[in-house]
């Protein structure tokens, strides 16, 4: 594990030990830090804000961060990017039980939920496609907050009736 991956998993740690709301609350916190409201931390921004967390970090640990998190390339880290680089890995059986309910909504079987799929059921006007990475990320969210994979395939089957 390299200093990167040892600084996540200290701030996961930290955000779990609060409980389901933790990393909810992190999300918070750095959406105040983020001044300018673009809902980017550039690395001074995250440095400061770890540093309020009693993560202190020098700036190529920071720097680290960002590089290892920043998927678009923009040199900010987005916040959606990092709140999903917090959230703990899911098992097999909770990622198995995501993508069987987004089998279940996707009905033409072309890996993408449109408008004819949900035809009756959800008005999708705002949001006229759905992908599969789009609903395991919004699941790995939620996944966060349930302790153990009985519960979250439980949820999973109940919800979308699997």
């Amino acid at each position: 594990m390299d200093a990167v991956d040892a600084t996540m998993e200290q701030l996961r740690a930290q955000c779990l030990s609060r409980g389901a709301s933790g990393i909810q609350g992190l999300a918070r916190f750095f959406r105040r830090l983020d001044r300018d409201g673009s809902r980017r931390l550039d690395a001074g921004e995250l440095r400061r804000g770890l540093a309020e967390l009693g993560l202190a970090l020098d700036e190529a640990e920071v720097e680290g961060v960002c590089r290892r998190w920043d998927r678009d390339g923009s040199g900010t880290l987005d916040l959606e990017e990092f709140l999903r680089a917090l959230r703990p890995p899911m098992s097999q059986a909770r990622e198995a039980v995501i993508a069987a309910a987004f089998a279940k909504l996707d009905r033409s079987g072309d890996g993408v939920v449109t408008m004819d799929d949900l035809r009756g059921v959800y008005s999708g006007r705002a949001h006229p496609k759905v992908t599969l990475a789009e609903f395991q990320d919004y699941y790995s969210g939620v996944s966060a907050s349930v302790d153990t994979d009985e519960e979250f395939v439980a949820m999973m089957t109940s919800a979308w009736q699997l």
